[in-house]
């Protein structure tokens, strides 16, 4: 037995001693290969996936790293099972390859015999082969590359993708740093990104991550086209490559369902590209208008069906994903790695908080009670009608007043889901309101008027939950939201991370109603938090109408 700072266990949780003299050195080394589940005050759980270790595969780790790495932090011998499972699942990575034939084309190549007549017994692969060359390699037609990816890895092969790229359509895209210079994390998940070939760079909101989408594009040097959530973002967007790069408006374009300019560098959005039209998606020919040498997913995790599906076709682009969070709702992280490529970068939130890029954050939930009469009808509610009735309690607008006066000068959001409950609170606080029915105009108009000042306090529904830059918003209080989405409490605590002038610390407040599926949901969206390393500090409402804001 050793003094490590990690207790390596045999259902593959690792448990990291934060405290521990070796700590922050351990979490690094295991960071390339360990998913973070939890990160509370004291001890951190990571484990290991076989996603996880092929994500390290992939980027350049090998078995042998990890085992070594396992056993010098271990504060206890390490099981010998475990580390056998570590080196099978590594070794899966790679017995299959994506090549170029100089005579073929794209083919899949075997290093090992047997794992390739495995796979070509499979129903769902062979209708993506063609003709067998020999015992080794078999042609595939370029238009399957990503969903033979994609089948691959659920069949547990996942193929190292080693095809290559197209250069694209050349275009000239330089930095201007006269006024600003790229910070060394950005810096890093840029180069990861590019020598890597494709994948994904994980970082806060508030970090930067449109810089790192602009080093990547004076990396590729070509078209580009730029995939994000919403109109305001796209010209967020717009703004900061004008600002940060030497491109010229001109060279920008637009595609969103108010614009549908093609330029050397095109930003579109996810709504339009997926709107249907007699079952068909027009659209999405935007991806063949140019000969894009990089395509940017923005809020990848984000990243619809339609917009995968195609993805799948064009796998001999260069692709970026660019996210705060990988966790899916939907569980198709595995899509998110074949498709777009592996994770390349990842930063945690408290390391960048440390070097002063995003602001420190108390987290908050305030419990409230159902009035009584509320509480017979919510007893006996459907349950699909039950979080509705819990999370629209007008309980909460008392709270917001208070938690508001509280914060006297700062600037306020409230965001929440339900549009009646929405207008309710921007009428009782006598504050503008924005939705998904507000036109790009005016929520233009009002997220500028809160940026100067001349608004402090703004109603939002979870259009704001996605790139929206309010570096001002100081306070955010959240009344209700998609059930227990932790992807979603991770863009709202985002909304109020960006570094604040006087350096003062961001406010995240959950009014959440007791004994109810609204406090079940928010234990769920505080798993992110957790895994973070925020501590949610639990305050009644009792405590609050009296003023007892300890620690806040």
């Amino acid at each position: 037995m050793t003094d490590g700072p990690l207790i390596v266990q045999s259902d593959k949780t690792l448990l990291l001693e934060v405290e521990h003299a070796d700590s922050d050195e351990c979490r690094k080394a295991i960071a390339p290969f360990a998913e973070l589940e939890r990160a509370p005050e004291h001890i951190h759980t990571y484990r290991l996936t076989p996603l996880g270790l092929w994500n390290a595969r992939a980027a350049g780790h090998d078995a042998e790293q990890v085992i070594d790495t396992l056993i010098r932090y271990s504060r206890y011998p390490v099981p010998h099972a475990l580390l056998i499972d570590v080196a099978d699942t590594m070794a899966r990575y790679g017995r299959l390859q994506l090549a170029n034939d100089p005579a073929h084309g794209l083919v899949l190549q075997a290093i090992d015999v047997a794992v390739l007549e495995e796979v070509l017994r499979s129903k769902k692969i062979a209708p993506l082969l063609g003709t067998r060359l020999d015992e080794t390699t078999v042609i595939v037609h370029p238009s399957e590359r990503g969903h033979l990816k994609q089948a691959l890895i659920k069949l547990g092969w996942p193929a190292e993708d080693v095809a290559g790229y197209v250069d694209g359509e050349r275009h000239a895209i330089a930095l201007d740093t006269a006024e600003w210079q790229p910070r060394d994390y950005q810096v890093e998940a840029a180069d990861g990104f590019w020598y890597g070939g494709s994948g994904v760079v994980v970082l806060p909101c508030g970090a930067g991550k449109t810089i790192v989408g602009a080093l990547a594009m004076s990396l590729a040097q070509a078209t580009t086209l730029i995939l994000v959530t919403n109109t305001v973002a796209a010209r967020q967007w717009r703004d900061e490559l004008l600002r940060r790069t030497e491109l010229t408006a001109d060279e920008i374009g637009e595609y969103s369902g108010s614009k549908k300019e093609i330029r050397p560098v095109t930003i579109a959005t996810y709504q339009v590209l997926t709107a249907k039209r007699k079952g068909i998606y027009p659209h999405l020919e935007v991806f063949d208008t140019r000969d894009w040498g990089l395509i940017i997913y923005d809020e990848v995790h984000l990243l619809p069906a339609p917009i995968f599906r195609f993805t799948a076709d064009i796998q001999s682009r260069r692709r970026l994903g660019l996210t705060a969070t990988l966790v899916r709702e939907d569980g198709r992280e595995s899509d998110v790695f074949s498709l777009i490529g592996p994770k390349r970068y990842d930063a945690p939130w408290r390391e960048i908080e440390a070097q002063g890029y995003i602001a420190p954050a108390d987290c908050v939930e305030v419990r409230v009670d159902m009035p009584e009469p509320d509480r017979m009808i919510y007893a006996m509610a459907e349950p699909e009608d039950k979080y509705r009735l819990a999370a629209c309690t007008p309980e909460k607008n008392r709270l917001i007043d208070e938690i508001i006066a509280h914060h006297s000068g700062e600037q306020v959001l409230v965001i929440g889901q339900y549009l009646d409950q929405l207008a309710e609170v921007s009428a009782h606080l006598d504050a503008p309101v924005i939705t998904g029915d507000t036109s790009i105009k005016e929520r233009e108009r009002l997220f500028q008027s809160f940026r100067e000042g001349e608004i402090n306090v703004l109603v939002v529904s979870k259009v704001a939950n996605f790139s929206i830059d309010l570096p001002e918003a100081a306070v955010a209080i959240q009344i209700s939201g998609t059930f227990g989405s932790r992807q979603e409490e991770a863009q709202r605590l985002g909304r109020v991370l960006r570094p604040k002038a006087d350096g003062r610390t961001a406010h995240f407040y959950s009014i959440v109603t007791r004994d109810t599926v609204d406090a079940d949901f928010a234990q769920h969206r505080q798993r992110f938090l957790a895994e973070q390393g925020y501590g949610y500090r639990i305050v009644d409402a009792d405590d609050v109408h009296a003023e007892r804001w300890e620690g806040a």
